[in-house]
């Protein structure tokens, strides 16, 4: 064995006493603002956890989930194995704080390991019906296709999200779906309809796109061909296979019948509402930058071919400002002042991104609003888990001040009195959404409406006598859980006031009122036959007039988004469009236009996803799911009652990794080993553990781990213990005579034992601080043996066997303990971080056998000075400090010494790319000057990379990274290593001095599993390399 070969063996093998830099640790952080003490409420089919904040909710929850069942189970012709869990939280604050999964962004959620629904308490009934049949379609789709109960790697894994969604989508929605069918006539319109391939591209909405073509589906085959297909692409992972062999046909000729289903339904709808629909690829192309307006308006923000979502608008009293939200920043949901009459952006007002203790801005189904005299805009916020009042500065949006309630779930659509002494908002309590109001003098707050009905998007008269909203109360029955249109209303503005319903469209939805200035009239977006435009409301006489007539819809993110703001001292109106794949502010400043016109009549095409001559084969969807009294329990049926069962956390086994089991034979002997992973947790995620066992041949090689995290608190803590054998060797054989002719063969052998015992906590401050400590004991033990075969050179047989137990360091007995502070506010891309800034400081005494501390000070910086272009900057240093800093292996110590040649810190210096011919004079690698000018007890590294996809630059394919996840950079990496007895030559060209390099780096994401980094680099300090390619497993810094 040559000698380097040795030291790198040996280098190995020591790195676990101290490896590279110590670990760096960023990230989010997810925060237990409040703890929860659950319960369970058992039904026929589902144990549902729930506390007692939203009792009342949980047990309509209940309900609704036991007519799921029956409805899912009809289609699916199948019953659920063992119970269901449904896990409900009160709103998406305290949603936000499962510690089950990530969750921040979503509806609801349902994982595979212990087959558990997680949900918010939706703003009304009828999204929390929704989202509960979603996501109980999810549960069985896991039960039929055998996903979960520890299983994790089965065919319907490979399956694409828009198979899995659209058909959750599909089967809880039906095929009448206004929402979708907007979607579906504006990609018509633009020429972009996917493939079959392209229905797995994230460009296509995998909700939305997948609802569409299982409605095609359906429409064509019967509803029947949903489990059909379900189970069929479950057993092969094959979509396209298992859907040519149900249909008979190929997936291209099915792809093109849907696409013409889609292009007959959007011609009517385009002849009535006066838009043409292009023939060729120039009007196509036209169609894709221009957004589709309505007579008398004009486009104002577009959507632009990012596809951005640019929301819930609020004009100034004058009419001359707006406030909206919009991705606009790539990575976050803003808060934008702009020209009413340009639409040029004067400044980004609010951001997430800027304070971390700011952690929504409800753009999803909340609008903000300005005061009368301009001023003064307020919004509503989570801040800290609670949801808040904030009121910033219409000019700059500097806070003038906050007013929290932690009692409230979320509070939606402020709205200002006349004066500026009152606002009015929305807000769920409980689960249950009513309307309160809120004097900002005394602080008294007053709660307007109180009960199980939904009371949205509040807007105050002129006059501030009373208040105009949104409910479900004249058509939603209790009883039977059944939901009707969303219609005005009006309250006397004080406690006690009377409701009265306003008149109403029919078989429409009516949100968002928004008064004229006079007081005469209401402004409102509704959806009469499929197509959601804005109106308005003579109150005097009740004459309802139409406003705009467009193509797609006036709307937001979802049905019940607000999209629409009238001036009040100004003819003005605005209001969001999807158009284009995005959303797009427009404008009516024309006083005709602002009257509005006669009712324009839809085809029936508007709201029904094709085909709509549907096949009438077996069980249809749509009549299963339009009848709400099968499978209803009657409301004494499901009670929160004294016998209903606190929660008592228990572990069980969420999944084993693949066992291993290895055995082999040879004349060196029999070797067995093997080892398996196991994962334990209980329902609701706060309590964790490992455990982990594996046998290498010797019961001295035996290596378990067990840890176990608690995450019961806003204090996170854990503990751990482990054994962890690191075995590395050689072969080395040699022939000679000794007492006749031999051959000897030497099987080296050494083994280093970590046994250690750990515990950490952690606490977050918010999103983005925390602090951590831990503390353990260590032992490290070291065994190194030559095992000596002896052979008869003539005969071949063996005539001898010794062990040679070789001098080895003693034992490591060491206690460590770790402090340290992080931040992370940073937004990843695919490969690494592109916007915001990490950084950690960190302390490490280590004491017993060693004594020093190690020191940590890491900085990043991400910055977009031009979309997409990132310049990422870093600067890190790492060390150790105290009486055995320099006790490492290049002074004959026993320490691995830091190293600053690895891809993540200095590109072009990894151990991998030296050869013996640049250290020709070396009697080792540890001796080599150019490599030994890596190593040291301190590293400084500075980085600077200038990042982007350059796909998406050159405009291959959508979005943002185009064809393919790949960053690419143009870096220059410095970084200098020392001792104690030799200090960092920052000038000059000693043998500490700094070693620099500077090229071209691709990075790949791996289906998420990994990302794979190319670099072209060239080492300034390696006067025999000039390029070099090099690859590696790192993630961007």
């Amino acid at each position: 064995m040559n000698t380097i070969a040795r030291v790198t063996m040996l280098l190995g093998a020591l790195s676990l006493v101290v490896s590279t830099a110590p670990a760096q640790y960023f990230g989010r952080n997810a925060v237990q603002y409040r703890r929860f003490q659950f319960k369970i409420l058992k039904t026929q089919h589902f144990d549902i956890y729930f506390y007692d904040k939203e009792a009342a909710a949980a047990a309509e929850a209940g309900r609704m989930a036991e007519r799921w069942y029956i409805r899912i189970s009809t289609v699916l012709r199948h019953q659920l194995s063992g119970r269901q869990p449904l896990i409900l939280y009160s709103d998406h604050p305290d949603y936000n704080q499962t510690n089950i999964l990530p969750v921040e962004g979503s509806e609801g959620i349902t994982e595979s390991l212990k087959r558990r629904i997680i949900l918010p308490i939706g703003a009304s009934l009828a999204e929390t019906d929704h989202v509960i049949g979603h996501e109980l379609t999810h549960a069985f789709q896991y039960d039929i296709t055998g996903v979960g109960r520890g299983n994790v790697a089965t065919a319907f894994n490979r399956v694409p999200l828009w198979f899995i969604e659209g058909m959750a989508e599909y089967v809880s929605l039906g095929n009448v779906d206004p929402n979708t069918t907007m979607w579906m006539r504006d990609a018509v319109r633009r020429g972009e309809l996917p493939s079959f391939r392209d229905l797995e591209n994230p460009r296509y909405f995998p909700y939305r796109w997948g609802q569409s073509f299982w409605s095609y589906l359906g429409g064509t085959y019967g509803d029947d061909i949903v489990g059909a297909l379900l189970r069929s692409a479950g057993r092969s992972g094959n979509v396209q296979a298992a859907l040519e062999q149900i249909t008979h046909r190929p997936a291209d000729s099915l792809i093109a019948d849907w696409h013409r289903e889609l292009t007959q339904a959007a011609q009517p709808v385009a002849v009535a509402t006066g838009v043409s629909l292009p023939t060729d690829q120039k009007e196509r192309l036209q169609a894709r930058l221009t957004p589709a307006t309505t007579a008398g308006a004009r486009s104002l923000v577009s959507p632009g071919k990012e596809q951005h979502y640019n929301l819930a608008p609020a004009l100034s009293p004058d009419g001359t400002r707006m406030v909206y939200m919009s991705d606009v920043g790539l990575f976050s949901i803003d808060m934008y002042l702009a020209d009413a009459e340009s639409g040029r952006t004067i400044r980004k007002l609010v951001s997430s991104t800027r304070d971390p203790h700011l952690e929504s801005l409800q753009f999803i189904n909340s609008a903000g609003a300005w005061d009368a005299d301009g001023s003064r805009f307020v919004f509503g916020a989570v801040v800290t888990g609670d949801p808040a009042l904030r009121i910033v500065k219409g000019d700059n949006g500097d806070l003038i001040k906050e007013i929290k309630f932690p009692s409230f779930g979320e509070i939606f659509s402020p709205t200002w009195s006349p004066d500026g002494k009152m606002i009015a908002f929305s807000a769920q309590v409980g689960g249950l959404t009513d309307l309160f109001t809120y004097d900002l003098e005394s602080g008294q707050l007053q709660r307007l409406t109180d009960d199980p009905y939904a009371d949205l998007e509040p807007a105050w008269s002129p006059d501030g006598s009373q208040i105009a909203f949104v409910t479900d109360r004249f058509t939603t029955s209790l009883e039977r859980l059944s939901y009707g249109d969303y219609q005005l209303a009006v309250i006397d503005a004080r406690p006690g006031g009377q409701i009265r319903q306003l008149p109403r469209l029919t078989n429409a939805k009516h949100i968002n009122p928004q008064w004229s200035p006079d007081g005469k009239s209401l402004y409102f977006l509704g959806d009469p036959g499929g197509i959601t435009n804005v109106y308005r409301l003579a109150l005097g006489d009740g004459a309802i007039r139409q406003v705009t007539n467009v193509f797609s819809g006036v709307s937001g993110i979802t049905s019940l988004s607000p999209a629409l703001s009238i001036a009040q001292k100004a003819p003005r109106a605005v209001f969001t469009v999807y158009s284009g794949g995005g959303y797009a502010v427009q404008v009516i400043d024309d006083l005709q236009a602002l009257a509005g016109g006669p009712i324009t009549e839809l085809p029936k095409s508007a709201a029904a996803l094709p085909p709509l001559e549907r096949a009438q084969i077996g069980t249809g969807i749509a009549e299963v799911i339009k009848d709400p009294a099968p499978g209803l329990p009657p409301e004494s049926a499901v009670t929160i009652s004294s016998t209903t069962k606190a929660y008592h956390p228990k572990l069980s086994l969420d999944f084993v990794s693949q066992p291993s089991l290895a055995i082999a034979a040879d004349r060196f002997g029999t070797y067995v080993g093997g080892g398996v992973t196991l994962y334990w947790s209980d329902m609701l995620g706060d309590h964790n553990l490992v455990t982990m066992a594996q046998f290498n041949g010797r019961i001295s090689d035996f290596a378990a781990l067990v840890g176990y995290a608690n995450r019961t608190r806003r204090l996170n803590w854990s503990i751990g213990a482990e054994q962890i054998p690191y075995i590395v060797g050689g072969i080395g054989s040699d022939c000679g005579f000794t007492n006749g002719p031999t051959c000897q063969e030497q099987i080296e052998r050494f083994k280093q034992t970590n046994r250690d015992l750990t515990g950490f906590v952690a606490y977050p401050f918010n999103r983005s601080d925390r602090v951590e400590f831990s503390a353990g004991l260590e032992q490290i033990t070291f065994a190194h043996e030559i095992r000596t075969l002896t052979f008869d050179n003539g005969t071949f047989q063996q005539i001898g066997d010794s062990t040679a137990h070789l001098p080895v360091p003693g034992n490591l007995n060491l206690g460590v303990t770790t402090a340290a502070m992080v931040h992370d506010n940073s937004y990843f891309g695919a490969t690494g971080p592109i916007l915001g800034s990490r950084w950690r400081l960190e302390a490490d005494p280590t004491f017993g056998s060693l004594q020093f501390v190690t020191a940590i000070a890491d900085y990043r910086k991400y910055i977009m000075p031009l979309r997409p272009f990132t310049l990422a900057g870093r600067i890190v240093h790492v060390g150790r400090y105290g009486r055995d800093a320099d006790n490492d292996i290049t002074n004959n110590g026993i320490l691995y010494p830091l190293f600053i040649g690895y891809p993540s810190f200095v590109r072009g210096y990894d151990l991998g790319s030296f050869a013996a011919g640049e250290c020709s004079n070396a009697t080792s690698l540890l001796s080599c000057p150019v490599f030994q000018q890596l190593l040291g007890s301190k590293i400084l590294v500075g980085n600077v990379e200038l990042r982007f996809p350059p796909f998406g630059l050159l405009g291959l394919g959508g979005g943002y990274y185009g064809i393919l996840p790949i960053d690419a950079g143009i870096f220059y990496d410095a970084g200098v290593a020392w001792t104690g007895s030799q200090g960092a030559q920052l000038f000059g060209n000693g043998p500490r001095k700094i070693v620099r390099s500077a090229g071209v780096s691709f990075r790949m994401n791996l289906l998420g599993y990994a990302i794979g980094q190319m670099d072209v680099v060239h080492p300034f300090d390696r006067p025999q390399k000039n390029w070099l390619l090099r690859f590696s497993l790192t993630q961007g810094f």
